[in-house]
């Protein structure tokens, strides 16, 4: 954290004829996540852990969901998450990287939830206010109490919950021991 201080001090003094808009936008992004990426390690359910490959830069990272309930228990679960350039006013990216059998989340790694959504039908979707905890805490309760059969994105998934509970179990048992094992 410490070095990306430095160098967002380094930004605001040495501006230069660079393209002002853009970096500014970026340096405001930047500062947000500062503060935003340590009250989001400070606020972590213990069943996420956020790994940035370089910390120096803050706006692309992962998150790793290991749920300890439900029917995805025991899987490990990786998310990729991109801050855009227009952070707060734009919901950041998310994409699953693991292969799983979920209704709201699709084989392609896509995800169904409002709070990532710029304009959503239900109100829940993306505000300023909103911050990358948030999102994280959003992502872990897909696993649980947010899990939606009712707006699914794999139609297929919650058609199968719908018929068969048990063969519903088993296909996702099968895609976390094959995908997503510990």
């Amino acid at each position: 954290m410490i070095t990306l201080s430095k160098k967002l001090k380094m930004q605001n003094e040495g501006c230069g004829d660079t393209d002002k808009s853009s970096s500014k936008r970026i340096f405001i992004r930047d500062k947000l996540l500062v503060k935003e990426v340590q009250e989001m390690d400070q606020n972590l359910p213990n069943t996420c852990k956020t790994k940035f490959s370089n910390p120096n830069i803050l706006h692309e990272f992962t998150i790793v969901i290991t749920p300890d309930e439900g029917y995805w228990r025991g899987g490990k679960f990786v998310f990729s998450i991109s801050v855009p350039e227009e952070y707060n006013m734009a919901p950041p990216k998310v994409k699953c990287q693991t292969k799983l059998w979920h209704p709201n989340i699709n084989e392609n790694g896509d995800i169904c939830l409002s709070l990532l959504r710029q304009n959503s039908i239900d109100g829940l979707g993306w505000a300023p206010t909103r911050k990358l905890k948030d999102v994280i805490w959003g992502l872990n309760s897909l696993f649980t109490d947010l899990l939606n059969f009712d707006d699914p994105l794999n139609i297929e998934a919650a058609e199968m919950y719908q018929k068969n509970k048990t063969l519903f179990r088993e296909k996702v048992r099968d895609y976390v021991y094959q995908y997503a094992r510990r």
